[in-house]
């Protein structure tokens, strides 16, 4: 892209940076010979300054009119005129058609000027010797008419200008020397324009001279600074944006272009393209200056990155921080600190998920002096590790965002008060309100680093964890700062209707409507410019005329009543088609849950609203003013305060409408049962991905907020998983079953069903976060039973939690009752245990023994086996847990382990068979043990009885062997280990042939 392309702009003021000149363009305009001048002089007599004005405002006019023409150069075709080239050419083209005569065309440079008539140059020199005779009016009427004959004649434009300023109009003598400038194109005297343009205050012409001056001397790059410094002046981003990115082009990767052009980019919304060109100076300095360190070219001295330190570093982090890049923010601090710290080559860092190398385990400043850090640990800047902290706790990563937050959080407030700020707000938009919190209260403390949005942010995270009284009281000392706070009184009314406290209610809401009343209402004050004469040849307004917005596409409500009236039919046909056809077609499925999933109100940001329809009877209550929410708040409190029995009923009636059941006269049952079908059929079809996204987003619709549906939905997430065996997901939704139905065995033996058997399932059944999980909530069972004092009732979450010490007795209040009064009428609070539960400790046991971790599997399937010893699956699980502990090498009592093993395996065949006389699995258990431990004998004799147990069942049920293929398995083995391979040969034809 050319410099001149890079200059067009889109916007429509009447002043556009595309106006750029093209060599040898011709003149568009007609040419008239001597004699037809001659006539037209004697016909017509125009007055000298009406004559300059015709010939002027056309050009003028040109220019005005070039960027809504979209054509690029328009004044310099009409300027840039070549009749000579055009005469040879024509003279050529003659001798080609006759063939008579050689075409003379020479290839040289373009000729300065235009050939002039002997009429044009004796007018010139009559107005020259005018000018010279200190006639000037004579001079200006003789020039003007060699203008009018000849628009292409530069002296007579030069003269023009000399004379109007002799006459002291300098600001017509500029716009005469700017017209005339087109007819030479010297760089220099566009420069000398440019300045004098921005010396009158003519700043959109002095940009336009500024962009002929590049164009026509792409070196000069003080024009192009000039230029990008006035348009800043004026408030033209997009001119200053396009004049930095052209001096990036000269002069790339340029820090001080960069800082400049670092605000304007952010004012304009364009942190993409911030981010890259800061990005791409990382990777040419740190090419550059491999060691982190370089001489600064300007001041000759050396200096951290060359010039690109760390400061650089912090602003690329911050633009990905919030263009919600977390992990580029955190690669970019990571690597770029790395870099500086000379240890840019250790590329070995970036293979670690955590911040390892910059862990401050025993590093602390101390009288001035760090002390050293630990082998394999780094220091890092508190600026730099404030970003990591942010990027961390916003994506998600909150262990290694809080670790990170913790050494900021250990600085002196009064010094590092932003960054506290800005991880409190990081903390606050993850809606972790516990820890955001103690920050903004330590902000709120010091006069100095406290603020109204740090006060603001006190009473929000008091108000979300349920503190209202606290909240109350923040919200109060603000209003007490500063009482024409409105919104900060309607928020603090809220609170005191729901502390039932409806008189100072009413009172914050009448001084509300008071200071509503008193305020002037807002003139419609019109901006329209004074109609002054302007000398520059461009529209010097630097507001930009924003489009009106038409609102004739709108529909009235009638319309929409019309169109929801064709969609509710277009829904019962099409309900109706795929009822007659279910489940086959995917097509008129496929129509109907697209029509649900774009349907607005069905996906609500808050959740706490029911759907009531897509145009409920109440819809103009539904989108009030202020004005009309004050006051009818005002009303409710009002009648709160006078019949204090009705008061409870009459505020839910006010505020609540009620719910439909229904969408488009399908009810939500038959929706949901119509999604579950279409993801059933989507994973049947290998169209997994598509499914999961279908039920996800069903399970964040408004229609679906119930805790039946939202089970049902998971549901059928994890079936779909199963299917297409991504035990990942299947572990993920049954950890959110755990969670939410806290204390209840039964999303317990859901985990177990669905991770029962297969490589991947074991995979995803041993995983880390899993085990942590269960552990965690395996602590919680134990504190609830044996010291149920450290318990905490969290009020977001809806779950029990450990209260950290200290924090008992103030967490008392937040419990609820044994009744469930905390919860509502169809998910009540969560009662806590009263003994204890095997089932997690059997669990997370057989977790263990999943990932060989037998010594810790027999420990907590020892604690299973103390609740429970009369389950025969913890006594089978404690003796394959003792058996593999004996079998490894770290193992220094074996024999006990065996002996343990055993016992545990005879406990479990008495419990087993006391349930059923014969019992294959108990046989093939013991089969499997004496195998493990190489008692071929004993084995052989235990799978043979499993095999008469199949033979027996076959009789009536052809199809049930139980365990027999296994059992057969196992035992031709131990045939061909000891040589009979003709009984193993029996085996295979009998058990183990399809």
């Amino acid at each position: 892209m050319t410099p001149a392309e890079d200059d067009i702009e889109d916007d429509g003021s009447a002043f556009s940076e595309n106006s750029e000149f093209e060599e040898g363009s011709s003149y568009s305009g007609g040419h008239t010979s001597d004699g037809e001048q001659e006539g037209n002089n004697e016909d017509v007599e125009l007055p000298g300054a009406e004559l300059l004005v015709i010939v002027s405002s056309r050009l003028v006019q040109n220019i005005r009119l070039a960027d809504e023409a979209s054509a690029i150069g328009v004044l310099g075709k009409e300027w840039d005129l070549n009749i000579e080239e055009q005469e040879v050419e024509f003279r050529n083209d003659l001798r080609a058609a006759s063939g008579i005569g050689k075409s003379r065309q020479k290839h040289h440079g373009r000729r300065p000027g235009v050939a002039l008539s002997q009429q044009v140059k004796a007018l010139i020199g009559e107005g020259n010797q005018a000018y010279i005779d200190g006639n000037i009016q004579e001079s200006i009427r003789t020039m003007q008419e060699v203008i009018r004959i000849e628009p292409r004649a530069t002296s007579a434009w030069s003269v023009l200008a000399n004379c109007y300023h002799d006459l002291g109009q300098p600001q017509k003598a500029l716009q005469l020397r700017i017209m005339g400038a087109h007819l030479h194109h010297d760089a220099e005297e566009w420069e000398r324009l440019a300045k004098e343009s921005k010396e009158m205050g003519f700043s959109q012409q002095a940009l336009y001279c500024y962009g002929k001056v590049h164009n026509l001397d792409q070196s000069n790059l003080n024009a192009l600074w000039d230029r990008a410094a006035l348009a800043k002046e004026i408030g033209d981003n997009r001119t200053a944006r396009n004049s930095l990115l052209a001096l990036l082009k000269r002069i790339p990767h340029d820090l001080a272009v960069l800082e400049e052009l670092r605000p304007i980019l952010i004012e304009l919304s364009d942190l993409s393209l911030c981010a890259q060109l800061y990005e791409a100076a990382l990777a040419h300095y740190s090419e550059t200056f491999p060691m982190g360190h370089g001489i600064n070219p300007e001041t000759g001295h050396e200096v951290p990155g060359g010039g690109y330190g760390l400061m650089e570093i912090l602003v690329l982090a911050d633009i990905f921080n919030t263009m919600g890049g977390f992990e580029k923010a955190i690669r970019v601090i990571r690597s770029g600190c790395r870099w500086l710290q000379g240890r840019g080559s250790q590329k070995l860092w970036d293979s670690c998920e955590d911040d390892r190398e910059y862990d401050e385990a025993d590093w602390r400043t101390v009288n001035g002096r760090e002390r050293e850090l630990p082998p394999g640990k780094y220091p890092l800047d508190v600026n730099a590790r404030h970003r990591l902290a942010v990027a961390r706790i916003k994506m998600g990563d909150i262990e290694e965002g809080m670790a990170h937050a913790s050494i900021v959080l250990g600085q002196e407030i009064v010094d590092y008060a932003a960054l506290f700020v800005e991880i409190a707000d990081a903390y606050f938009d993850r809606e972790m309100y516990a820890q955001a919190r103690p920050i903004y209260e330590m902000l709120g403390q010091d006069a100095g680093t406290s603020s109204l949005h740090v006060l603001l942010q006190v009473a929000t995270c008091y108000h979300m964890l349920g503190q209202l009284q606290d909240a109350a009281e923040v919200y109060e000392t603000i209003l007490s700062l500063d009482a024409s706070l409105n919104d900060v009184k309607m928020r603090l009314a809220g609170i005191y209707e729901v502390l039932h406290e409806p008189r100072k209610a009413l009172d914050l809401v009448y001084q509300v409507i008071d200071s509503r009343k008193r305020r002037p209402k807002d003139a419609a004050l019109s901006a329209h410019s004074a109609d002054t004469p302007s000398s520059s040849l461009f529209e010097e307004s630097t507001t930009k005329k924003k489009s009106k917005v038409s609102k004739t596409g709108r529909l009235t409500l009638p319309q929409l009543h019309e169109l929801e009236r064709k969609k509710e039919h277009e829904v019962k046909r099409g309900y109706k088609l795929l009822r007659e056809l279910w489940p086959k077609m995917l097509l008129p499925q496929e129509k109907l849950v697209d029509m649900f999933r774009e349907t607005r109100n069905l996906f609500r940001t808050s959740r706490s609203n029911p759907f009531r329809g897509m145009l409920p009877k109440r819809a103009k209550q539904s989108a009030k003013t202020t004005e009309e929410s004050e006051d009818e708040m005002a009303s409710r409190l009002h009648l709160d305060i006078e019949r204090v029995r009705l008061s409870h009923d009459r505020a839910n009636e006010s505020n609540k409408s009620k719910a439909v059941d229904n969408f488009r006269s399908v009810t939500f049952d038959n929706w949901l049962r119509l999604f579950m079908q279409y993801a059933f059929l989507l994973t049947k079809r290998g169209e997994y991905e598509l499914a999961d996204e279908v039920l996800n987003h069903v399970l964040v619709s408004n229609a679906y907020v119930d805790r039946q549906s939202q089970d049902t939905i998971r549901l059928a997430l994890i079936a779909c998983a199963i299917y297409a065996q991504r035990y990942s997901i299947v572990v993920e939704h049954c950890r959110k079953f755990i969670v939410i139905h806290q204390f209840n065995n039964e999303p317990l033996r859901m985990l177990c069903a669905c991770v029962a058997s297969g490589y991947r399932s074991t995979d995803a059944f041993i995983a880390s976060t899993l085990q942590k999980h269960l552990f965690r909530e395996m602590r919680l069972y134990d504190t609830a039973v044996h010291n149920k004092e450290a318990l905490k009732w969290n009020v977001v979450p809806r779950r029990w939690g450990m209260s950290k010490p200290g924090e008992a007795e103030e967490g008392a209040e937040d419990e609820p009752n044994p009744e469930g009064v905390e919860g509502d009428e169809k998910n009540p609070a969560p009662q806590p245990p009263t003994k204890d539960n095997p089932a997690i400790f059997a669990l997370y046991g057989h977790i263990c023994l999943a990932g060989k971790s037998y010594q810790s599997a027999i420990f907590y399937l020892l604690h299973a086996y103390d609740y429970c010893p009369n389950d025969p699956m913890i006594c089978l699980g404690l003796a394959i847990a003792s058996m593999g502990r004996a079998m490894q090498r770290q193992s220094d009592n074996r024999h006990h382990l065996v002996a343990q093993a055993m016992a545990f395996l005879t406990r479990y065949r008495a419990l087993r068979q006391a349930e059923a006389a014969e019992s294959d699995e108990v046989e093939y258990n013991f089969g499997r043990a004496f195998q493990q431990l190489g008692l071929h004998s004993l084995a052989v004799k235990h799978y043979e009885r499993v095999l008469e147990i199949a033979e027996k069942r076959t009789r009536n049920n052809p199809d049930d062997v139980g365990l027999a293929r296994e059992a057969a398995y196992n035992l031709s083995l131990i045939f061909v280990t000891t040589g009979a391979n003709a009984l193993a040969e029996d085996l295979y034809r009998r058990w183990l042939t399809l």
